[in-house]
C-alpha cells in the first residue's frame, strides 16, 4: 500500500495502536427513514389539497396561480415575481440548479444561423454581432445532448422534448440576457429562430426550461451526482479499512447507497415518478444517461478546469462559480495535506497497487473505460492523486448542493421549470399563443407528482453532517486533526464572506455555503 518511510511517517504523526474501527454507514437508521416517510407522505398532502392529482390540462392560467402561488420558500416567491423576465432566464444559468451549461461563444455553431439582422434590436446601437463575439459578450446554451431522445406517455398522452440552442449576451450592465432561440438542431422553415419581442418568445423560453430541466436532472444530477459517487463508493469500500483513501473518503459516501436504492425503486422503476412527471420517462431517461456517459470528461468534474474551458471566468454575478472554486480549492488544501502524511514520493503512489485497483476500477466502471473522458486508470504522483480525490470529494459534497438543493425553490413555480411539455413545439412566430402556451405546460396531476418529490429531495433528512463535519474521523493523530482544524477554518471563512455577499442580494444563492453542503450524497 505504502512505503516503509511513509508508514513510519504516518506512525509519527497519529495517535498509538490500532485505528478505530468504524463500520461503513450503507442503510438510513430507523429514525432517518421515518423521518423521510414522514416528509414524503406530508408532501403527498399538500399535493392533494391544492388539487393537483388529477386532470391532464389546466383551464385557464388563473388555475395555474390557484394551485401554485404560495406560500413558498422566499426563493421561490422571487421566482414567481421574475419568471418571465429574461434577466432571470439568463441569471438561472449562472446561479439556478444547473450552473454548469453556459460556454462563451466565439463563434456560432453552423446549425444555428443567427444573422445580425436578427440581434440588432437586443444589442443595440454602436455594436454588433460579431463585435459581441469578438469582445467575448456572447454566450451559447446547447441542449444537442437531448435530440431525437424517446418521449413518454402520461395519462394517454405523448409528451414532447426540444434540443434547443439559446444565445445569450452580457449587457453592459452586466446581465445576462437571451437574445435568440431556436428550439431544435437543424434550422430550416419549421424550426424558426425566435427573437425578444416576438409573439412566440415567451413559449421559446418556455421549451428551454423544459430542457433545461431534463438535462439537469438526469446528467447533472443523477449522472454526474448519484450514479458516479456510487462508483466511487463501491471501489472506496473494496479497499482495506486501514488505507488512507478509504479513510479519507468514508464520511463523503454515506448513505449514498441506500439513496440510490430508493431512487432505482421509487424514481426510476416502470410507473414510477419519472414515468409519471417527466417528458423522457424511463426509457428516455436511461437513454440519456448512456449519453451523458460518452460525452462525461474528467475536466469538466474539476472546476478549475471546467471555469477555464467554458470560459466563464469572468462574467459577473456568477456566484456558483465564485463559491465552488473557493470550496474546491478548501478541499485541495486539506487533501494535498493528507496526501502528503502518507506518500513522501511520487513513487509510493504509482507503487500503491491497492491504489492503483482502486482507481482502475473508476475508470471501467465509472466511466465504462472510455480513454476520451480524460479520467485516469492509473495515478503515477502525488498531484495527480490530489486532484482525483479533491474531485470525488467535491462531486460527493458541493456540486451535488449546489445542483440539488435549490430544486423545490426554482420549480415550485412550474412554469419556470416544466418537467415536460405537452404539446410539439411552434414551427413558427405566428402559431405561438398564449392559448398554445397554456396548453403546452404538464398538467396538474404531473405538476403534482414533481413538485411532491422534489419537496422531499430538495432538503436533507435525518442528521444533517455539512462538509468538514468529519464525524468519528478514522483520520486519527495530531498531524490529521491539524489539517482538519484549518479545512475548518477555511470553510468558515467562506461561510462568512458568502452570507456576507447574499446579504445584499435581492435574489441570493444560497446553496453552497459550506455550512449547507452536505458532506455526502445522502437525499
Amino acid at each position: 500500500m505504502m512505503s516503509q518511510e511513509a508508514a513510519t511517517s504516518q506512525e509519527a504523526t497519529t495517535s498509538p495502536g490500532p485505528p478505530p474501527q468504524l463500520s461503513p454507514t450503507l442503510s438510513f437508521p430507523l429514525g432517518h427513514r421515518v423521518q423521510l416517510a414522514a416528509r414524503a407522505a406530508a408532501a403527498q398532502i399538500r399535493i392533494r389539497l391544492r388539487g393537483l392529482r388529477s386532470g391532464s390540462s389546466w383551464r385557464s392560467f388563473e388555475d395555474v396561480r390557484a394551485a401554485l402561488e404560495g406560500p413558498g420558500t422566499p426563493i421561490s416567491e422571487y421566482v414567481l415575481r421574475h419568471w418571465q423576465e429574461d434577466a432571470f432566464f439568463g441569471e438561472q444559468f449562472l446561479s439556478g440548479v444547473n450552473p454548469v451549461l453556459l460556454r462563451r461563444c466565439r463563434r456560432l455553431p453552423p446549425n444555428f444561423p443567427v444573422s445580425e439582422p436578427m440581434v440588432a434590436p437586443s444589442l443595440g446601437p454602436g455594436t454588433s454581432l460579431r463585435r459581441e463575439m469578438e469582445g467575448g459578450r456572447l454566450f451559447l446554451a446547447d441542449y444537442a445532448l437531448l435530440e431525437g431522445l424517446p418521449t413518454g406517455d402520461i395519462g394517454g398522452h405523448p409528451q414532447f422534448l426540444a434540443a434547443p440552442l439559446c444565445l445569450l449576451w452580457l449587457s453592459p450592465r452586466g446581465r445576462l440576457l437571451p437574445v435568440a432561440i431556436q428550439l431544435s438542431q437543424h434550422p430550416g422553415p419549421g424550426s424558426p429562430i425566435f427573437l425578444p419581442g416576438g409573439r412566440g418568445w415567451a413559449l421559446a423560453k418556455l421549451w428551454v426550461r423544459g430542457a433545461h430541466f431534463v438535462l439537469h436532472e438526469m446528467v447533472t444530477h443523477l449522472l454526474h451526482g448519484h450514479f458516479l459517487a456510487e462508483a466511487f463508493a463501491v471501489a472506496t469500500q473494496r479497499l482495506p479499512v486501514a488505507h488512507p483513501v478509504h479513510q479519507l473518503l468514508l464520511p463523503h459516501l454515506r448513505f449514498t447507497f441506500h439513496i440510490n436504492i430508493l431512487a432505482r425503486e421509487t424514481l426510476l422503476n416502470p410507473g414510477g415518478i419519472i414515468d409519471q412527471a417527466t417528458a423522457v420517462g424511463r426509457e428516455g431517461t436511461l437513454a440519456l444517461v448512456a449519453r451523458g456517459t460518452a460525452a462525461l470528461t474528467f475536466r469538466e468534474l474539476c472546476v478549475p478546469d471546467d471555469v477555464a474551458e467554458r470560459g466563464v471566468g469572468d462574467i459577473p454575478g456568477y456566484h456558483y462559480r465564485d463559491d465552488a472554486l473557493d470550496i474546491w480549492g478548501a478541499i485541495e488544501s486539506y487533501v494535498e495535506g493528507i496526501v502528503a502524511l502518507f506518500y513522501a514520493e511520487d513513487s509510493e503512489v504509482a507503487e500503491d497497487e491497492e491504489l492503483q485497483e482502486w482507481v482502475g476500477e473508476i475508470f471501467t466502471y465509472g466511466v465504462l473505460g472510455n480513454e476520451k473522458s480524460g479520467f485516469p486508470s492509473k495515478l503515477c504522483g502525488r498531484p495527480e492523486l490530489v486532484k482525483f480525490l479533491t474531485m470525488i470529494i467535491f462531486c460527493c459534497s458541493a456540486r451535488h448542493a449546489a445542483v440539488n438543493s435549490g430544486q423545490y425553490d426554482y420549480a415550485a413555480w412550474m412554469p419556470n421549470t416544466p418537467g415536460t411539455l405537452q404539446r410539439p413545439p411552434p414551427a413558427s412566430d405566428d402559431e405561438a399563443t398564449e392559448e398554445l402556451l397554456l396548453a403546452t405546460l404538464p398538467g396538474p396531476e404531473a405538476t403534482g407528482a414533481l413538485l411532491a418529490l422534489l419537496s422531499v429531495v430538495s432538503y436533507e433528512g435525518g442528521e444533517p453532517r455539512p462538509l468538514g463535519s468529519r464525524t468519528q474521523d478514522l483520520l486519527a493523530g495530531r498531524a490529521p486533526r491539524r489539517l482538519l482544524a484549518a479545512f475548518r477554518a477555511r470553510l468558515a471563512a467562506i461561510t462568512e464572506r458568502v452570507r456576507a455577499r447574499n446579504a445584499a442580494l435581492a435574489l441570493p444563492y444560497p446553496y453552497l455555503e459550506p455550512t449547507c453542503v452536505q458532506e455526502s450524497i445522502s437525499i
